[in-house]
């Protein structure tokens, strides 16, 4: 299931989309060279003017949850299901009352990002049966501040980039 923006179409591709509307297609081939050449292929290459009229940007968000004591490997489940249900899906820890979730929104500007953000958790929470919790805190940075927070020395460490971990 991938979550798309009201009017556009659906995926064309079979294979792991990196954004959440119209091009995905385009940006799995990318990041299949990315994959290849780089470390980092976490991180999806950026969009190009060509693609979307100059208009989308990639954004990392951070979203943190926090709600009722959850056991551990209900939690983890329910995770997993959403890294698999959410495509663009990065990072998540948890512990069982709290939780965060970091990937990439593609959208034209911080609002955007910011709203499709806000909706992910509601709008996940049935279908990968995750806890009743509630959202504690939002962070939308563009992608050039997030790789210079990365070249200062600031973001997630190597070790959890990808996949769902406990704190």
């Amino acid at each position: 299931m991938a979550r798309r923006r009201q009017g556009s179409g659906s995926a064309g591709a079979a294979d792991t989309v990196l954004t959440s509307i119209e091009g995905g297609a385009s940006h799995s081939v990318r990041a299949a060279r990315t994959t290849q050449n780089a470390p980092t292929a976490a991180i999806p290459p950026s969009t190009s003017a060509d693609e979307d009229g100059g208009r989308s940007r990639l954004w990392h968000v951070v979203l943190s949850v926090a709600g009722r004591a959850t056991p551990l490997t209900e939690l983890k489940r329910g995770l997993e299901q959403l890294a698999h249900d959410h495509t663009p899906f990065l990072t998540a820890r948890y512990a069982t009352d709290h939780g965060e979730i970091r990937y990439w929104e593609q959208a034209e500007d911080l609002q955007d990002a910011a709203a499709m953000a806000l909706r992910l958790w509601g709008e996940h929470k049935a279908s990968a049966r995750l806890p009743p919790w509630e959202i504690v805190g939002l962070e939308v940075v563009d992608r050039a501040t997030y790789h210079k927070r990365i070249a200062e020395g600031y973001g997630e460490s190597r070790v959890f980039l990808g996949g769902v971990h406990p704190y």
